[in-house]
């Protein structure tokens, strides 16, 4: 492979990844879209925003269904990342709304 054909590589590369990376954030504000719903019934019926066993069903959901090659731990790593931030912003409207924050 010559140096273009590598640089024409990597740029159709890059396209592709850009795209998905667009993929990603529809789906991580959809996402986003249905954590806030959550957190309007839980402040209404006086809910905790961490709920550890549902964490551990969403973590065992990705998990089951990894079929790679992304690792288990990167995984992981990942999705406790997007929790937390879904905490975050569940704890925030709370407060928005004038609630309190976690029980």
């Amino acid at each position: 492979m010559t140096r273009e054909e590598a640089e024409r590589a990597l740029a159709l590369c890059r396209e592709q990844i850009d795209e998905i990376d667009r993929r990603i954030l529809a789906l991580l504000n959809e996402r986003t879209r249905v954590v806030e719903e959550i957190g309007r019934v839980k402040k209404e019926q006086c809910l905790p925003i961490y709920e550890p066993r549902r964490e551990d069903e969403v973590f065992r959901n990705v998990v089951s269904n990894n079929r790679g090659p992304i690792t288990e731990e990167a995984l992981r790593r990942i999705y406790e990342r997007i929790l937390d931030e879904m905490r975050t912003l569940q704890r925030m409207r709370n407060e928005d709304r004038g609630g309190p924050g976690e029980s």
